[in-house]
C-alpha cells in the first residue's frame, strides 16, 4: 500500500501526541504505543494499492494548497470487532479542494475510504479500543475543537515501511 498523507504543525502534532499519551498512562490502547520512526499524528490524504505518478508530479499540483488550515473536531469513534478513535477533522471547502487535487495528480485508484465523497479525513488516537473501554477514553478526550494547519505531505510506502517527503 501507498498513503499520501498531511502532517501537522508543531503545535497541533504536540497536542495530539498529548493525547495519545493520555489514553496510553491510562492502560488504554493509543497510538503512543507505536514508536516507530514514521509514527507521527496524520491526516491520509489517499491510500492505494499503487501510486502511478511520482512525488514530483504529485507536490507540483498543490502548489498554493499547502499550508491548509485544519481544524480537529470531536473525537469519533470507528466500528469494528475493535474500535479505532480518531479526532474527525471539519472537511472544509479547502480540505476538500486538495483532497480532491491530490487523488487526481495521483491518477491512483483510492481505496474505498479515501475516494471523493467518502473521505473521511481524521487523526488517529488509538487503534483497538475494546467496546467496554469507550466511555473511559472518551472521558479523558475532552479537549475541545483545535485550529492547526498541516503543512506538508508525505508518501507512505508499507513494503519498505518508510515515509518520503512529498515537496509541494
Amino acid at each position: 500500500m501507498q498513503a499520501l498523507e498531511l502532517l501537522l504543525d508543531d503545535d497541533t502534532d504536540d497536542a495530539v501526541r498529548r493525547e495519545w499519551l493520555t489514553l496510553s498512562r491510562a492502560g488504554l490502547p493509543s497510538q503512543a504505543d507505536h514508536t516507530g520512526g514514521t509514527n507521527a499524528p496524520h491526516i491520509t490524504v489517499l491510500a492505494t494499492d499503487d501510486l502511478p505518478a511520482s512525488d514530483e508530479e504529485v507536490g507540483a499540483s498543490l502548489t498554493g494548497l499547502v499550508p491548509v488550515t485544519v481544524r480537529l473536531g470531536p473525537v469519533i469513534a470507528f466500528p469494528g470487532r475493535r474500535l479505532v478513535l480518531a479526532r474527525l477533522v471539519v472537511a472544509d471547502a479547502m480540505l476538500l479542494q486538495l483532497h480532491a487535487t491530490v487523488v487526481a495528480a495521483s491518477r491512483a485508484a483510492p481505496s474505498p475510504l479515501t475516494t471523493p465523497g467518502r473521505w473521511v479525513p481524521h487523526v488517529t488516537l488509538a487503534r483497538g479500543i475494546p467496546m467496554g473501554d469507550l466511555g473511559a477514553a472518551l472521558s479523558l478526550l475532552r479537549t475541545p475543537g483545535l485550529d492547526g494547519s498541516a503543512t506538508r505531505l508525505r508518501r507512505w510506502d508499507s513494503v519498505e515501511r518508510k515515509t518520503y517527503p512529498v515537496h509541494c
